[in-house]
């Protein structure tokens, strides 16, 4: 019971804060790299992970964005502690951003099952560069556009929680809580804080079939909830087929291939929506996925999240 009342608190803490306006690269298959928003899921593989996802959106748009999640994570002391890193590389525009977090989780044990309960803290910067020249406007004295912003150095940190079994998972987290100016001037361009929430499971259907529901859940200010649902196939922990359903966004599907239990290659494409599918040709995206595990008895099985 007192853990559930820490979950309670936890979650009234973090939807009573303010939401702010969409930012951070989007991923169809961020399922795969759950850490980049949740640094509570860091070491929950029990397994050294890494994972990288590379995204082309809207190809065909001058200035689409181009983003890069590259993410590192194990267990350093048993089972309830783990470590890692986030490394995002993203472009839109005139806007250039890298991303360095480094993340810390601490879970317990709530049930005989296996199921555990993860507390976790992320902490790093985001290095802005911003071309003005790139942009076209029709006030050229507006003193914002004047002068480029170079290698602007902003810290942050963030919080979240991650509870999962060998069934079900859920999360709660806001990876960037403090509100920083991008050029350190203006209160007008800040990086908002980002509120995300994700819930997903595993059933069994027959002896060569098992569905994957996910869903994800983005707040921010000044934008209405973005929310993706996702569907995974598996075949025989082998051949993973999906689709996704970002509400009013955009709509997609994704391959994923499990070669060996610790290697899976994944790719995805979506498309808007919106009056915005007239003038591109859609969203890419390539995914890879390792684990490593330095125990004897290896790695018996794929893990579903």
């Amino acid at each position: 019971m007192r853990t559930f009342k820490v979950i309670f608190v936890f979650i009234a803490a973090l939807f009573s804060l303010k939401g702010y306006s969409q930012q951070d690269p989007i991923f169809t298959q961020s399922f795969d790299n759950m850490m980049y928003v949740n640094p509570a899921y860091a070491g929950s593989r029990g397994v050294l992970n890494f994972t990288d996802l590379n995204r082309v959106q809207w190809v065909g748009f001058d200035g689409n964005p181009r983003s890069n999640a590259l993410s590192l994570n194990a267990p350093i002391y048993q089972e309830s502690l783990g470590a890692g890193f986030n490394l995002i590389n993203d472009a839109v525009g005139p806007i250039k951003q890298t991303m360095f977090f480094g993340d810390l989780a601490y879970s317990i044990k709530i049930r005989g099952n296996g199921a555990r309960l993860a507390f976790g803290l992320k902490a790093g910067f985001n290095l802005i560069n911003v071309n003005s020249a790139n942009l076209t406007t029709t006030d050229l004295s507006d003193p914002l556009l004047i002068q480029n912003i170079q290698n602007r150095l902003n810290a942050n940190f963030g919080t979240g929680i991650y509870y999962h079994s060998s069934k079900f998972y859920f999360g709660l987290s806001s990876p960037k809580i403090l509100n920083r100016s991008y050029d350190g001037v203006s209160m007008n361009n800040l990086e908002k804080r980002h509120y995300f929430g994700v819930v997903g499971g595993i059933t069994n259907l027959n002896e060569d079939w098992k569905l994957k529901p996910s869903a994800q859940f983005r707040l921010t200010q000044g934008a209405p909830i973005s929310v993706d649902l996702s569907l995974a196939s598996i075949y025989r922990d082998k051949l993973w087929i999906g689709a996704l359903y970002r509400v009013g966004a955009a709509y997609g599907m994704f391959v994923q291939f499990q070669f060996t239990p610790q290697l899976k290659v994944g790719v995805a494409s979506d498309l808007a929506s919106s009056q915005l599918r007239s003038y591109n040709s859609g969203s890419f995206e390539f995914m890879l996925s390792y684990d490593l595990n330095f125990k004897k008895e290896g790695i018996r099985s794929p893990r579903y999240f």
